[in-house]
């Protein structure tokens, strides 16, 4: 995997670059705004970059380059190279845009181990003594950070987009992006859904409605669609991008189950997020659903009485994380991403690819889901 921790590098100088080019702009305007350029740099520093591997890798499946002294330096152009790297640039801030209002939704205190955007303009008006509401001051700047990272993706991807020669290659990477952006802002509707409506759902469909949530939150997003905007780019056939989905969809659906695992079982010295965080969040995941599906009445009764409670202390975590233990759900989940995974790995075995682009991508595939944060 050296060419993708490479990659990770080339990717973090693209962002870098891309922010100190905000920062005189910001500063025109007024130097009330520097919390944006820190919040951003520091939000947008370091993490596993799967959005960004999993692009440039789509447009390495169908440029079709073999393994080189140092792959990244060469390929069909140097403009083609940077194209993608920019592109891959923007869904990492795309990423971050969702982060900040997934956090604002979910109430969350800390993202990798710093405190929530949000409450990090909380604590300015904390620490200002301004007048009115704290929280309420932070709920806005956090949003109105978000907002501004998303325009910032935008511009990625569209100066990306921009130095492409081939206008059919660029309007179909556009449409994959436009694609991602509704169905991933619709799977985040229908996740804080399940999380108020689930009392009025029929048992029996709380697990199907749970699996779309991941499809369309998470899976397409994390993993199909930053495929599918790579090959488009290179200007994949409708075969290479169909079978790039038939990759990416399990993947990406084995990629969150094993988030959703992190999120209840995860260490928090390693995830950056507290113990059994979507507890207190009250996630309505395929996890809950699965354990819910096989648990006596009692035992769900205590479920629902306290999933969602955001006062949740160590000891009732403790007691929610063995009953989904004892109810079989993890060894489900489990077996889940295994399938999955086989179903990926089949895929992009018998795909119309280049080899050394399949060989990466099936390392994605076991790297991505057997990750500990």
């Amino acid at each position: 995997m050296a060419e993708s921790t490479r990659l990770v590098d080339v990717v973090q100088d693209r962002i870098d670059t891309f922010l100190r080019g905000q920062r005189p702009h910001l500063d025109t305007i007024a130097g009330d705004l520097d919390p944006f350029g820190r919040f951003a740099a520091d939000l947008l520093h370091g993490g596993k970059r799967f959005r960004a591997l999993f692009c440039y890798w789509g447009w390495q499946s169908v440029a079709g380059l073999e393994a080189a002294s140092d792959p990244l330096a060469s390929g069909p152009s140097p403009e083609s190279l940077a194209g993608v790297i920019t592109a891959a640039s923007g869904l990492e801030f795309f990423h971050a845009a969702a982060l900040v209002h997934d956090d604002i939704m979910d109430n969350s205190d800390t993202r990798r181990g710093l405190p929530a955007a949000h409450r990090r303009f909380e604590a300015l008006h904390t620490d200002g003594a301004w007048l009115g509401s704290a929280e309420s001051f932070g709920t806005s700047g956090g949003l109105l950070f978000g907002d501004l990272l998303l325009s910032w993706s935008d511009e990625l991807i569209s100066e990306a987009l921009d130095e492409l020669t081939d206008r059919d290659a660029a309007r179909a990477a556009r449409r994959e992006f436009n694609r991602m952006r509704t169905e991933v802002t619709v799977g985040q509707y229908l996740d804080i859904l399940e999380e108020s409506a689930w009392r009025t759902v029929e048992p029996d469909e709380q697990l199907t409605r749970a699996q779309r949530v991941i499809v369309f939150k998470s899976a397409k997003y994390s993993v199909e669609a930053p495929l599918t905007i790579g090959a488009a780019m290179a200007g994949g056939t409708p075969e290479q991008l169909e079978a790039l989905r038939r990759f990416g969809l399990p993947l990406g659906i084995a990629y969150q189950l094993r988030d959703d695992l992190l999120g209840v079982f995860g260490d928090p010295s390693v995830t950056g997020k507290p113990a059994g965080d979507d507890l207190r969040e009250g996630k309505r995941t395929v996890l809950i659903a699965t354990a819910r599906a096989n648990l006596p009445s009692t035992a769900v009764s205590l479920l629902d009485e306290l999933l969602g409670d955001p006062d949740l202390d160590d000891d009732q975590v403790a007691m929610l994380q063995a009953t989904i233990r004892e109810s079989g759900a993890v060894e489900a989940m489990e077996e889940s991403i295994a399938d999955q995974v086989g179903r990926a790995t089949a895929a992009v075995e018998a795909a119309p690819l280049a080899s050394g682009a399949k060989a990466q991508l099936s390392q994605l595939a076991d790297t991505v889901t057997r990750r500990t944060a």
